[in-house]
């Protein structure tokens, strides 16, 4: 699967466009690392687990707009994007999103 933040994909031809896809994944902090990342805040630095909460949503919500792609036909995502907003004190939603296309090269 070739995923391109671009509207197009240099060296190929888009032959079918097939819908928006999206991948959504939503991460609950746990308390132990909220409590860290209070206590961090105070001091300045990187919040590590936060970090690492993150950079797996975001994989999993990659990984689900590729699986939608497919099942879509497609072989390529272009315009690829993350969203993210917060639900409550303690949830992350992580949206992948972008357009299925079906591409060839030319």
């Amino acid at each position: 699967m070739i995923i391109s933040t671009m509207n197009d994909l240099p060296g190929y031809r888009i032959d079918e466009v097939l819908g928006e896809v999206f991948g959504l994944t939503v991460r609950s902090r746990n308390v132990g690392s909220q409590v860290g990342a209070s206590l961090k805040s105070l001091v300045g630095g990187e919040l590590k687990g936060m970090t690492k909460m993150l950079a797996e949503g975001r994989e999993h919500a990659t990984d689900r707009l590729i699986e939608e792609a497919e099942s879509k036909g497609a072989n390529a995502v272009i315009a690829f994007r993350f969203d993210t907003s917060e639900l409550g004190s303690t949830w992350t939603e992580i949206c992948a999103y972008g357009t299925a296309v079906r591409a060839s090269r030319g």
